[in-house]
């Protein structure tokens, strides 16, 4: 008989996962920096699956073992962060052991009328996956740290009027100093990227010859970013690097490549093409392909005639 999957605990406040962790009370009710060193907890009473409705950035550090995020497992002995959105699935594997490092809590409601409550959504890795973390050098270490600690300060030295615009100013600023660390790590991993993008013509070209299209559609950014075993937006983010593309702008590319290679040497009518390709609706191949190339696909079948 399948095992059922643990059902997850959904955890709504900060107060909650502090005594959860075995931890005080809060310093402040909507954000909190915990060292993953000061966790008392017992492992056979914790959850296998956590929900968490805020947000975790985590640094982490000379872990042994393994925490899985989602559906992938990764290795935090070297050090790495990690960001999780709310409602996002948290699973701690059974071998994982105690680890060094920090994990910052922000309820949203904390963010609530700052523009941080809508621009967060910008930074794309709180939905990367774990094998997708940020890897550190030893200086955006030092750089890393520093931000949390600032941020611990200004939780012990009590709360004023000016503590949540300090405390969310140093956020944006970690925030910011992590989008600048992912930009850095995507160029000096070209080579694990070159492999991705090469991967990812396979998938193209496999999905399209194969007239897969036909009966799945126009192949998505969803459906390429799990033949590959990154996230979507992970793979949007390297690709706009490497090719200054996302994944939805490469798809249209090669999709139209396809509908030129189509039109200039098959008889197929332009409704053929458009179904043959994916679309449900010719009209919308039509539009793509004008837009693309300025011309309609019947004007650019001409230019053989």
């Amino acid at each position: 008989m399948k095992q059922m999957a643990a059902v997850p605990q959904h955890i709504n406040s900060i107060s909650e996962l502090h005594r959860l962790l075995g931890l005080p009370k809060p310093l402040h009710p909507m954000v909190s920096l915990v060292h993953n060193c000061n966790v008392s907890i017992v492992k056979d009473q914790f959850p296998k699956t956590l929900l968490l409705n805020f947000y975790k950035l985590s640094f982490i550090e000379d872990m042994r073992g393994k925490v899985k995020y989602g559906q992938s497992y990764y290795d935090f002995e070297e050090g790495g962060m990690v960001f999780v959105a709310p409602g996002q699935l948290l699973t701690t594997a059974p071998d994982a052991d105690e680890y060094a490092g920090f994990n910052l809590f922000v309820h949203p409601g904390f963010l609530r009328g700052y523009s941080l409550a809508t621009t967060i959504e910008k930074y794309h890795f709180f939905t990367y996956a774990a094998n997708e973390a940020l890897h550190l050098s030893d200086k955006e270490r030092t750089t890393i740290i520093a931000l949390f600690r600032t941020i611990e300060d200004e939780l012990q030295s009590g709360i004023d009027s000016s503590s949540q615009d300090v405390i969310i100013s140093q956020i944006e600023l970690l925030l910011n100093y992590s989008n600048r660390y992912y930009k850095r790590q995507f160029t000096t991993r070209k080579v694990l990227n070159n492999d991705l993008l090469a991967k990812l013509e396979q998938v193209l070209d496999a999905y399209l010859n194969n007239e897969q299209a036909l009966t799945s559609g126009l192949p998505t950014v969803q459906y390429l970013a799990g033949q590959l075993h990154v996230s979507p937006h992970y793979l949007s983010d390297m690709l706009r690097t490497q090719t200054g593309q996302n994944a939805q702008q490469l798809i249209h590319h090669k999709i139209i490549e396809r509908a030129k290679l189509l039109l200039g040497n098959t008889s197929l009518s332009v409704a053929e093409v458009a179904y043959q390709l994916g679309f449900e609706y010719p009209q919308s191949f039509n539009k793509l392909f004008k837009q693309k190339t300025h011309v309609s696909p019947l004007e650019f079948r001409k230019t053989f005639n």
